[in-house]
């Protein structure tokens, strides 16, 4: 397998994981700091045997990591998680803020001749 093509087996595995939105808010828990299962599990109505699913999608995506803490195991961010994501979401973000400033641009043309 390439490099290339564990590169997008990897983005695709985030961006399916980023798509559900309890997996969502578990990142958003963990971008405060490690939590453990039952600390992951407060805000929801779900049971452990749930949250312990999307956990492992979430470190199958490689977004997080688990440790070990004694009896405890604590989940957290792995270092530059959205790393790739964000690279890979950047000249989209680059083309459309270019576009919204083509368009202030066409607009203020368009009220300075009606003036």
């Amino acid at each position: 397998m390439t490099m290339e093509r564990r590169h997008d087996d990897r983005l695709t595995s985030a961006f399916l994981a980023l798509g559900d939105p309890t997996r969502r808010a578990i990142l958003q828990r963990l971008a405060q700091g490690e939590a453990n299962v039952s600390q992951l599990m407060e805000p929801f109505r779900l049971s452990q045997p749930t949250i312990s699913k999307h956990l492992k999608v979430l470190e199958k995506a490689g977004l997080i990591e688990g440790g070990r803490d004694a009896q405890r195991r604590p989940r957290r961010l792995t270092p530059n998680a959205m790393k790739d994501l964000a690279e890979w979401i950047e000249p989209f973000r680059r083309q459309w803020e270019a576009r919204f400033d083509n368009l202030d641009a066409h607009l203020a043309t368009v009220k300075k001749q009606e003036t």
